[in-house]
């Protein structure tokens, strides 16, 4: 894809000094992505695209640029672009999102809408393309390639097709095939995946990956299948065998997932990591307005050592050619005017911000406000749920259990407090009144996913590892199906939390002692605010008190409980229909004794 301009021959006037040119910034430090080179440079920009770059201002134009900024011998660096993110992650409408991001020098982003597609279907889409079309954030969107998930292994909101990639491809700002998690359906070419991907590559889009796996012959096969990208190395030994492959590594950091040291201690030595990218993935509003976003992505990576000029060109650059946008990610003729003024390349931090020529944002605040809109979809009520009672959160034993005192129970277990990988385990329990008892064993919890889509679908199991010490912990926010999960130690607590996030349209609750102790309303699809950043960071950050107190230590516990159903990530995951394996796809018996 290359961004257009509405009249090529205006550039070339430009270039060529037969007219003025709208913009001057002089007096820079010109960082030269292609070369490596820094030196002292004027960048001239018309029509939203820079024309010419003049080394050491060795031709200085006869014809007066329209307007002149002094660059005070700032660098000049690019906007960066975050190569993969879910904009639902943080919270915040795409409006609320650009306002808060924006001023760090993110001046565009590639996000895929699954969250919010999961639960809309393809009007998600379509809302995200409309509430951006006039921001001054570039969001280019790719569309969901699995939803659901994995067919037949849970129920979302809506189905994605072919048929919806062949349609949606047709909209603006569309540029590629959203993450394909379903690696298994590619490297055993099921029908859906293959069908899906064959939309895509005649629709001209570039397809985005995500296998979290680390098996050369899989990728291998993966590669193959089509997707080109991976933000899922989660140690240095799996993103060099991609990056040896051909893949690009979206390097993430997130906040739930911070993988960048881990993949360049494996990369550093490399001589060539042209296919070393960043993103952020699932960032929230309160580490946006507090640290940056993925601004603050390139500051860890100079502080652990990557260069600085490397670090800018994974955050730009090779970004954008990873995704096809021929004319982004570099202040060059014929690029966009997207870029920022930095005091410093130890320590980069946007003193100014431009996309399309325009100054946008200046010392972390916008120049002018993003005007309110307000869109039908954001007005929607998308929680479906029965009449709730205390029996639907009891983990009962089958007819032919009755009776005896105790049985081995299939359960989820969580290695490691940071991690969405889980395992499956067994344990001999006992069983009182026909219940599963965890009463004498603190490290497990019980967990209840009930479809909210109206199927009427709700499942029962045990989680260890989780976290949670009392009460419960119930939300909306459930990847990918987005269906009400529960983790808890008591049904009473769970039973309140489950009921408050129904009467608000979906969102963040927490229980003790059968009342509520906070909830945190999502009510757009149950994912997302629609308040400011600022107000969004302060309710996320109060419920994270909240869920301390409840024994979740982690860094970040507010979407501890997100990945639980992410029936894509190894080796077992919830949905509403049961406990699944997630490599053989199949589901597993909770009580195997049965």
């Amino acid at each position: 894809m290359r961004i257009e301009p509405k009249d090529i021959t205006l550039l070339l006037d430009a270039a060529m000094d037969r007219i003025p040119c709208d913009l001057a910034v002089r007096n820079t430090q010109y960082v030269n992505l292609f070369t490596g080179e820094i030196y002292p440079a004027s960048v001239y920009i018309h029509q939203g695209f820079v024309i010419f770059v003049d080394k050491d201002d060795e031709r200085p134009p006869a014809h007066a640029p329209l307007e002149t900024a002094d660059a005070e011998g700032r660098y000049i660096i690019p906007g960066y672009i975050d190569s993969h993110l879910h904009i639902e992650s943080s919270m915040l409408t795409p409006r609320h999102f650009a306002a808060a991001s924006l001023p760090g020098g993110v001046t565009s982003v590639i996000h895929d809408p699954h969250e919010l597609t999961n639960v809309f279907g393809e009007e998600a889409v379509e809302y995200f393309v409309e509430a951006a079309a006039d921001l001054p954030q570039r969001q280019f969107a790719n569309i969901p390639s699995c939803v659901p998930s994995v067919p037949g292994l849970e129920n979302a909101g809506a189905v994605i097709d072919a048929d919806s990639v062949r349609r949606l491809a047709k909209l603006s700002g569309v540029i590629g095939l959203g993450e394909v998690m379903d690696y298994v359906g590619v490297i055993n070419h099921s029908d859906r995946m293959m069908s899906i991907i064959e939309a895509a590559k005649e629709s001209g889009l570039y397809l985005q990956g995500h296998l979290p796996v680390d098996d050369t012959r899989i990728t291998a096969a993966y590669l193959i299948g089509g997707p080109r990208t991976c933000h899922e190395s989660r140690t240095g030994q799996e993103a060099l065998n991609k990056m040896r492959a051909g893949m690009y590594v979206d390097t993430r950091e997130s906040s739930m997932s911070k993988n960048l040291g881990t993949v360049w201690e494996a990369l550093k030595d490399l001589p060539v990591r042209e296919r070393m990218t960043f993103c952020t993935d699932d960032q929230e509003a309160d580490d946006i307005l507090e640290i940056g976003h993925l601004d603050e992505v390139v500051r860890k990576a100079i502080r652990i050592g990557i260069d600085p000029v490397e670090a800018i060109r994974s955050a730009s650059l090779r970004t954008a050619e990873a995704a096809n946008l021929e004319n982004m990610g570099a202040v060059a003729p014929g690029y966009t005017a997207d870029f920022q003024l930095v005091d410093s390349l130890e320590e980069p931090r946007a003193h100014q911000v431009y996309t399309r020529g325009q100054r946008v944002a200046e010392e972390r605040k916008l120049t002018e406000a993003i005007p309110h809109r307000s869109f039908p979809i954001e007005a929607i009520n998308s929680i479906n749920l029965p009449e709730l009672k205390l029996g639907d959160f009891e983990l009962r034993v089958p007819e032919s259990l009755q009776g005896v005192a105790e049985t081995a129970v299939s359960i989820m277990e969580f290695p490691k407090l940071d991690s969405s990988y889980a395992r499956l385990t067994r344990e001999v329990l006992p069983i009182k009144d026909g219940c599963i008892d965890i009463s004498s064993h603190p490290d497990l919890c019980y967990v209840t996913v009930m479809n909210r889509y109206g199927s009427g679908a709700v499942s029962h199991g045990l989680v260890k590892g989780f976290g949670l010490k009392q009460g419960a912990d119930a939300s909306t926010i459930s990847h990918d199906s987005h269906n009400l999960c529960v983790v808890y130690r008591d049904a009473e607590s769970a039973l309140a939390s489950a009921e408050a996030l129904k009467a608000c349209g979906g969102g963040i609750a927490a229980g003790l002692d059968g009342e509520v102790l906070e909830t945190f309303p999502l009510p757009l699809g149950g994912l997302m605010s629609l308040e400011t950043a600022e107000e969004t960071a302060r309710r996320g950050q109060s419920m994270k008190r909240t869920m301390r107190k409840l024994g979740l230590e982690q860094e970040n516990p507010l979407l501890r409980i997100a990945t639980l159903c992410l029936i894509v990530i190894p080796e077992v995951k919830f949905s509403d229909l049961g406990l699944v394996d997630v490599r053989d796809q199949s589901l597993v018996e909770i009580f195997p004794e049965a």
